[in-house]
């Protein structure tokens, strides 16, 4: 018998569906790769802050990548009290590490509306079971920093959206050099700044994560420890082409870097996937995803 015990979750779109996150019912038939058409196993029933969390619906946001089904992973939803969903996370049990965060940003639910400050009290996430969480024990004293893949500063809106933001979960050790001040810092800041702005995006989409494949980290002190780190960016604006979709990657070696030169990083989401051997933004209904994640513009995003 398989030691994660999986129960079987069959992800689909009702019918009546129609939202920028849902697409349309009569699209399901032009998307083969959706997270619709998934059975994804995880080893815990309640992977969700609040048990009213419909895990279908949240499964086929567009900010959701493919989901994975090894058994060995849970989709984690961090809802705020009314529901709102806060970020979620794909995280390996195995490894005890986080494969990616996703979260979005719109008018109203913004990195710019701020009501608190910064909670800074690190915890378990307790979604996980004790015996797959990392620890504060894990990060402690090993030489990296606990870098956010939710940024403490994009959920400031309520003190549970930024409390969620400091669960282990939601954290790769980092080096401060990319951390601090590093690339990783001046790619965060530029997306709040620049893109999630009211005139820039009606949606912002928005996917972290750090490589955690066999042979693309290091394991110091029982956590891996990513060689690259990634970001893949998904706007939605009232643009008529490509359906209204833009979308931008970044990849950075980890290490320190002060860079600025936004360009120098950017790629293709297809190129990204083959980097990561992830399906970003698969809820994207085929003919513009194919277009989107292929069609790299430079100047669509105020680089060179």
């Amino acid at each position: 018998m398989n030691r994660y015990l999986p129960l079987l979750f069959i992800l689909f779109i009702a019918a009546s569906c129609s939202s920028e996150d849902n697409p349309p019912a009569d699209e399901t038939s032009l998307n083969q790769n959706s997270n619709a058409l998934l059975i994804t196993q995880t080893h815990e029933s309640s992977a969700t802050e609040y048990a009213s969390t419909d895990r279908q619906e949240v499964a086929m946001r567009l900010e959701i990548p493919h989901l994975n089904c090894q058994g060995t992973d849970l989709f984690l939803i961090h809802t705020l009290e009314d529901g709102t969903v806060n970020y979620c996370v794909e995280w390996d049990c195995e490894l005890r590490a986080n494969r990616w965060t996703a979260y979005k940003w719109y008018k109203g639910f913004s990195s710019h509306d701020a009501t608190v400050s910064r909670t800074n009290v690190f915890q378990e996430d307790p979604l996980i079971s004790e015996q797959y969480r990392s620890t504060l024990a894990d990060h402690s004293g090993n030489g990296y920093d606990r870098g956010h893949m939710l940024a403490s500063a994009d959920r400031l809106n309520t003190r549970t959206a930024n409390v969620q933001t400091f669960y282990l979960s939601n954290m790769h050790p980092q080096s401060a050099g990319f951390n601090q001040q590093g690339i990783w810092y001046n790619l965060e800041e530029r997306l709040r700044d620049v893109y999630d702005q009211d005139s820039f995006r009606d949606t912002l989409y928005v996917v972290k994560g750090g490589t955690i494949r066999s042979g693309e980290y290091t394991l110091v002190q029982n956590l891996p420890v990513p060689h690259y780190f990634y970001m893949a960016l998904l706007c939605k604006n009232s643009e008529t082409s490509q359906g209204g979709y833009k979308a931008i990657a970044f990849w950075m070696e980890h290490k320190t870097n002060t860079s600025s030169d936004y360009a120098s990083y950017a790629i293709s989401i297809d190129e990204l996937e083959q980097k990561t051997g992830i399906d970003f933004f698969c809820n994207l209904p085929d003919a513009i995803e194919n277009q989107v994640e292929s069609n790299l513009v430079l100047s669509a995003w105020g680089l060179r």
